[in-house]
């Protein structure tokens, strides 16, 4: 079994992607809290392959990374890459969206997903990107998920992030859709 480290140090993060690559012959781990990647890419794509070929270098073992965020249309697609920054709680976060976005009707929004696999010496080996299409609504809906779930709302399943159940979530959304592309090319390597 081939060792493939997760460039967090997020115990959670781990978990979800270990349900994503369940059945294959990779033994995922979390990168060692030494090693500190800065996220100065302009886009999600930029900030995985950073952490990728960073971890990987830093390790030299195969490493796994993802950049993710909400862009808003009519915020000319702020929060995006700056989401987990976006306030100090996911309450913060969402009060401060709700906020700028005010009684503008465009809704228009998607979660965007980048990850990017590399190999020990760092060069890129995969990588895709996945984006999920939905609108924010007015006011916070659900229980479940984290961060901007509960305003993200899914017109295709007539629920936000919050209100789906966990496989639905897990299909639909932008790191289910990146992972869905991901796994044929992840088995060939």
């Amino acid at each position: 079994m081939r060792k493939l480290v997760v460039a967090t140090g997020n115990p959670g993060k781990l978990h979800e992607m270990q349900e994503y690559l369940t059945g294959l012959d990779w033994q995922l781990e979390l990168k060692p809290k030494s090693i500190d990647i800065a996220e100065t890419g302009a886009t999600f794509s930029e900030n995985a392959r950073l952490k990728a070929c960073g971890v990987a270098k830093a390790t030299n073992q195969w490493a796994i990374a993802d950049d993710s965020g909400l862009a808003v249309d009519a915020l000319d697609g702020a929060p995006g890459i700056y989401s987990a920054r976006y306030g100090n709680s996911d309450t913060e976060k969402i009060t401060r969206l709700l906020k700028e976005l005010g009684n503008n009707l465009n809704r228009k929004a998607q979660f965007i997903c980048a990850i990017a696999i590399a190999r020990p010496d760092g060069s890129i080996a995969l990588e895709t990107e996945g984006i999920c299409q939905g609108e924010i609504i007015d006011s916070p809906r659900g229980n479940g998920g984290f961060g901007y779930d509960p305003i993200f709302f899914v017109p295709q399943q007539q629920q936000t992030f919050a209100e789906m159940p966990s496989e639905t979530k897990n299909r639909v959304s932008h790191r289910g859709i990146a992972f869905g592309q991901l796994l044929p090319k992840f088995k060939e390597l």
